[in-house]
């Protein structure tokens, strides 16, 4: 039986979470607040008369969704951000609008997650264009160091698009977007950016950055729903064409009851790629709640926390032999460890399991995802298990 144990500081008593479990595993699925999880229950419970539903629910609550967003990348306007189900179907709005031609390139970055390869291996398949992917570093020495590198010597004249994550999915593994946005715009490239594992606990300052599509899913840092995702994109995509042709992403869309007048423009800017339904009243005032709870942290706690709670079992990590990227080179609320040779994967697998701790393993690494409901005991009792496996 694993020890006894008892999460008692910090956020935790805004979560569900048992008191026996050492939830480290936020880069996998975000646990609800019990606030996000009452917007839900509230707007499951309106279903029960439809006539509740109005104006509101079908607009200005949208709207305040995007100006949360907005905020919380650090845009001033709201219209540039789109309401859309997943990072595919953001992926895919890029795709389609993307303007490559034949012998030119997209540079992507090895063991990526798989919503931000396929849409580029099937574009450059059909406009006879090369997909550049730049792989993992052989050995660990300034491995994020190189890697960052190896990316930016890639882009070249011919480079039409870099689609990267801003924090790698498997190891936390930090690209520095503002030397890379640089290098595209020399070489007169789109910069997009998959922000799911970085957007709400590292921050992200588009103002700065400058991305042409930024995709991020809302049920990992952003703490929302299963099921909705933010995405924004710049004036590249203004003119562009959706994915849908759904009723409310057309012009004056609000006025009911002019909607069989029909349409041939489009609502401004992102608003055009909004996905069908995407007033739901069910998720939609979840991911508002959850994004004012994100506001409320500021993404430079969420990294002050994690660091704190992190710094001493890391260093007694690297005492056991196992190897964690430079602290530089990866964010605080996402890393990787891996084991010493010879260590069992399987053996430490089963032994997590029977000590009540959650992470996932991506490859050869243990990935490690903590929050503002953790605190030092949760990776004490990590690194504990693992020292006891080797």
């Amino acid at each position: 039986m694993p020890p006894e144990f008892t999460l008692t500081k910090h956020h935790q008593h805004q979560f569900s979470l048992p008191e026996d479990i050492s939830y480290l595993n936020c880069a996998y699925m975000a646990p609800l607040l019990k606030s996000v999880e009452e917007a839900g229950i509230i707007g499951l419970q309106k279903k029960r008369l439809p006539t509740q539903y109005g104006h509101y629910e079908f607009f200005e609550e949208i709207d305040h969704i995007r100006k949360l967003f907005a905020r919380l990348i650090n845009i001033s306007d709201y219209q540039r951000v789109a309401i859309i189900p997943s990072v595919s179907y953001g992926m895919a709005i890029v795709a389609k609008n993307l303007r490559i031609s034949k012998g030119e390139n997209i540079v992507v970055v090895g063991e990526q997650f798989p919503s931000n390869v396929y849409p580029w291996r099937k574009k450059v398949s059909e406009a006879d264009a090369e997909l550049r992917t730049i792989a993992v570093p052989s050995g660990l020495e300034n491995r994020g160091l190189r890697w960052n590198q190896y990316l930016l010597e890639a882009i070249d004249n011919q480079t039409c698009m870099v689609a990267i994550p801003h924090t790698h999915w498997s190891d936390g593994t930090l690209f520095n977007l503002h030397e890379i946005r640089q290098r595209t715009h020399e070489v007169n490239a789109l910069l997009v950016v998959d922000g799911t594992q970085s957007v709400g606990a590292l921050s992200f300052n588009a103002a700065e950055i400058q991305p042409d599509a930024l995709i991020c899913a809302g049920y990992k840092w952003l703490m929302g729903p299963y099921g909705i995702t933010l995405g924004f994109f710049n004036d590249y995509f203004d003119e562009g064409e959706p994915l849908e042709e759904g009723w409310i992403a057309r012009y004056k869309s609000e006025d009911f009851t002019n909607l069989v007048n029909y349409q041939d423009h489009y609502q401004p800017k992102a608003l055009r790629y909004d996905m069908g339904q995407r007033s739901n009243f069910i998720t939609i005032p979840m991911m508002g709640r959850a994004l004012e709870e994100v506001l409320d942290w500021r993404p430079d706690y969420v990294q002050s926390h994690c660091q704190e709670i992190t710094n001493s079992s890391v260093a007694r990590l690297r005492e056991l032999g196992c190897w964690v990227e430079n602290e530089t080179q990866r964010g605080r609320h996402l890393f990787g460890i891996r084991l010493p040779s010879g260590a069992s994967m399987e053996t430490l697998q089963k032994g997590l399991k029977n000590a009540k701790i959650s992470v996932s393993v991506r490859g050869d690494s243990i990935r490690v995802s903590p929050h503002v409901y953790n605190q030092e005991q949760d990776i004490d009792r990590l690194v504990d298990s693992i020292q006891q496996v080797l």
